[in-house]
């Protein structure tokens, strides 16, 4: 299936209409190779400077939230108001770049967690993912 229809297909089953911008900005988060971690904001600029037309945030940000509720995003919160998406929906760890506001995978190999605490009654653990903060050494 050619990419134009195969995010046609994935805006139409996330309840979009396969508009020229929503096709644009699925041509932006899934025609790559490795993961791609953005917020709204990163996402907008990219998106206006490849199609050298302004896109609204609420286009974006529907965009996302659509694709996120039907488990193509992944969503990451930092710092309460700071969201980043991710393109790899696996569970997975992430360094976060403070000095840099960028987050980076970490593969799941490089984490060992060898305890947990007891989970509250009626609960069950859906996903363990380790989000280790750096900085710059000064």
């Amino acid at each position: 299936m050619d990419h134009y229809k195969l995010h046609s297909e994935r805006l139409r089953t996330s309840g979009l209409r396969p508009t020229r911008q929503r096709l644009a900005i699925c041509k932006i988060l899934f025609d790559r190779k490795k993961t791609f971690h953005f917020t709204v904001e990163k996402l907008k600029k990219i998106t206006e400077r490849q199609n050298k037309e302004k896109i609204s945030v609420a286009t974006l940000y529907n965009t996302v939230q659509a694709f996120k509720e039907k488990g193509y995003l992944k969503e990451i919160a930092i710092k309460g108001n700071k969201t980043f998406f991710d393109t790899n929906t696996k569970h997975h760890h992430h360094f976060y770049d403070e000095d840099m506001s960028q987050l980076v995978d970490i593969d799941n190999k490089n984490i060992s967690i060898n305890y947990l605490p007891k989970i509250p009654s009626g609960k069950k653990i859906k996903s363990v993912e380790v989000l280790v903060k750096i900085a710059d050494n000064n």
